[in-house]
């Protein structure tokens, strides 16, 4: 509880801020902006290089692959439960299926792994983080628009041009040349981007909370999907695949993870139903303030990590 009540801390900052109106919806966009196309991709850099764990193909792979196929998994477990609550195609069972299936995969996760399991288990989250963006943005905005069309050109972002350029380096092992006060300038840009991130993470929430009526079968469903068969699904693949030690500390952390806020964009801009997504990312973050330290020591134990605190 300790080590994750600092990102719900700063959510909590932001909320209240905005709630008092010194931070302005208009801030948002130029905020996120500096944080995805700079601070963002800076910090991941100056995490992969060096990190000895990324010379290994076979943990690359395996941590795109997980990425992709987790949430695939929860996917397909959130279209089942909207079927059974009698969710339909217009009726919010995409959205639903997408906002439960896709967990807080970045910002909430990264910042809980650093503190547990230190830079090495970090430097593999944004590994893996490249399978969740290629989820999400081929078979993730299939679902939500029913079309067939992928909008490859999300997929070259900040973050994941970022884990590239490092991954390049360090397979060439050019990565031990970036040094000096070059590589001391991207570590202090870089530092402020998920502070920064989850501060308007809070920002954004309390505007949500505040512009939709809960749906209680909506809620019900969503923490059935998102806490509690999403995580038993990852912390599976966790305990029985041959995985290194870091990328089962990653997935341990991702299965706590609430709903994130990305189902509630693409639900905006593809057609889907924003109030299913937004319902489903705020009783899930809420709840995940309890739910998150279980999650983690339990799902822990059960996989078989016995070191805490790097």
């Amino acid at each position: 509880m300790t080590s994750v009540l600092p990102v719900y801390l700063l959510m909590i900052a932001g909320a209240v801020l905005r709630w008092i109106g010194l931070i302005r919806r208009e801030h948002d966009e130029g905020v996120m902006r500096a944080i995805f196309l700079v601070m963002l991709p800076c910090f991941i850099l100056d995490k992969i290089l060096g990190r000895e764990e990324l010379r290994s193909g076979s943990v690359v792979l395996w941590s795109i692959g997980l990425g992709f196929g987790m949430i695939m998994v929860g996917i397909a477990i959130g279209l089942v439960v909207g079927r059974l609550l009698g969710l339909e195609r217009g009726t919010g069972m995409r959205t639903f299926a997408l906002s439960t299936g896709c967990q807080n995969f970045g910002f909430t996760a990264a910042p809980v792994i650093e503190i547990l399991w230190g830079p090495g288990a970090l430097a593999l989250l944004f590994v893996h983080n490249i399978g969740v963006e290629f989820a999400i943005w081929s078979v993730g905005i299939m679902l939500m628009s029913g079309e067939r069309g992928i909008p490859w050109r999300k997929l070259v972002n900040g973050p994941v041009v970022a884990v590239t350029i490092g991954l390049t380096l360090v397979a060439l092992g050019l990565d031990q040349q970036v040094v000096g006060p070059g590589r001391k300038a991207i570590s202090m840009i870089g530092t402020g981007a998920f502070p920064l991130a989850i501060f308007i993470t809070g920002c954004t929430m309390i505007d949500l909370v505040k512009s939709e009526k809960p749906s209680w079968k909506v809620i019900l469903g969503a923490i059935l999907v998102r806490l509690i068969l999403a995580p038993l699904a990852i912390l599976s693949a966790a305990k029985f695949l041959p995985l290194s030690l870091g990328l089962r500390q990653v997935l341990v952390v991702q299965a706590a993870m609430p709903a994130g806020l990305t189902s509630i964009l693409l639900a905006r801009i593809y057609g889907g139903r924003p109030a299913v997504a937004v319902q489903v990312v705020i009783a899930t973050t809420l709840l995940s303030l309890l739910t998150l330290p279980w999650i983690i020591t339990w799902g822990g134990a059960w996989v078989g990590l016995k070191a805490w605190l790097h």
